[in-house]
């Protein structure tokens, strides 16, 4: 496989009154996977498109490999795309599918066939190439729909909700299987969701995008502990807000003095402090209370209510449940874990 460094340069989309991008910048390195994160409009498929060739840009630069190929037809721009929908022909076997892209790029049938089985065996589905889209489940036809976009053999994989129609078990299967072949392969790949484990899960980086624009872009494990923006703490991950006074380069919250993301002015906020950076103890002179557990295999959430109304979510491993049915009374401890605070 050939891959190639992508930019995007200052992008610019405008659908009537709305303002799809806003001036997207986003660098990819050849062979990097990026996932694009955000909510439902925020201007991530929008990109995607723009650089696939589906849609023009009002204004900006889409650089592929040191070119600049704005005005480059999409059947032209050598990208491989697998959508949501798995779109293949119904009337074609698996690898009739495949070879679809090398039949229009002239290839010939022996050609053809010895890459499809290639791409095919690639995905899991090298006993499957005789079989009609019929014949196979959800999750098999979007490997046929990958096999065929890895076929041609792109400088840059496209990938837009490939997952999202699947369920959960076969969803967290062909993730893990996108990922195996796109570090086999090495082709560069942007990775289109809204599904915030899935970008956590597969991605080199992820950018979070909000309003057109990235809000932050990093490894998972940054996006995730050290968050730019509270908008970022907010939508990856769950975070409990809970009322804070900043002293310092400190935040006290419940009675605890937590280090913060960045340098914020003094005074009150609302602390953003993880699940998982909770910890709750039995105790008859608690100030808390459970309200409510919820089982999650290995771990579990507990909600506990305190004082003035304020609520609390802990992640916790699943055996201590036991110790704290809802109705117990509970000490609240927050680990000194470095938080994000909004005014």
């Amino acid at each position: 496989m050939t891959s190639a460094g992508v930019r995007l340069e200052g992008l610019r989309r405008q659908f009537g009154s709305l303002r799809a991008l806003d001036g997207l910048d986003l660098d990819m390195a050849p062979g990097e996977l990026v996932a694009l994160l955000g909510p439902s409009g925020c201007g991530k498929t929008t990109a995607l498109r723009i650089l696939a060739g589906l849609e023009d840009a009002d204004s900006g630069r889409i650089v592929v490999g040191g070119k600049d190929i704005a005005n480059v037809p999409a059947n032209r721009r050598d990208m491989g795309m697998v959508f949501q929908a798995y779109s293949l022909f119904p009337h074609l076997t698996a690898a009739e599918n495949v070879e679809f892209g090398l039949r229009l790029r002239r290839q010939n049938a022996a050609t053809r066939r010895q890459r499809a089985r290639e791409v095919l065996e690639l995905v899991g589905l090298g006993a499957h190439g005789d079989r009609y889209p019929q014949q196979l489940s959800g999750g098999q036809q979007q490997r046929v729909a990958l096999a065929r976009a890895l076929a041609i053999q792109p400088q840059v994989l496209l990938l837009d909700e490939p997952l999202s129609a699947l369920d959960a078990k076969v969803r967290v299967q062909l993730r893990e299987e996108i990922r195996r072949i796109q570090l086999e392969v090495g082709t560069t790949t942007l990775f289109v969701t809204h599904d915030q484990e899935e970008a956590l899960a597969i991605a080199d980086r992820v950018g979070v995008m909000r309003a057109g624009r990235l809000e932050q872009i990093g490894s998972p494990e940054d996006i995730y502990r050290s968050p730019a923006t509270p908008f970022v703490a907010e939508f990856v991950g769950l975070s409990n807000r809970l009322p804070g006074r900043v002293t310092g380069d400190v935040v006290e919250v419940l009675d605890a003095k937590l280090p913060l993301v960045g340098a914020v002015h003094s005074g009150p906020v609302t602390a953003l402090v993880r699940p998982e950076s909770v910890d709750v103890t039995a105790d008859p002179t608690g100030t808390g209370r459970v309200v409510a557990v919820s089982f999650l295999g290995p771990t579990a959430r507990v909600t506990v209510s305190l004082p003035d109304d304020a609520i609390v979510v802990a992640q916790l491993e699943s055996a201590r449940l036991p110790e704290l049915p809802p109705g117990t009374p509970v000490r609240v401890i927050l680990r000194p874990v470095p938080v994000v605070v909004s005014p």
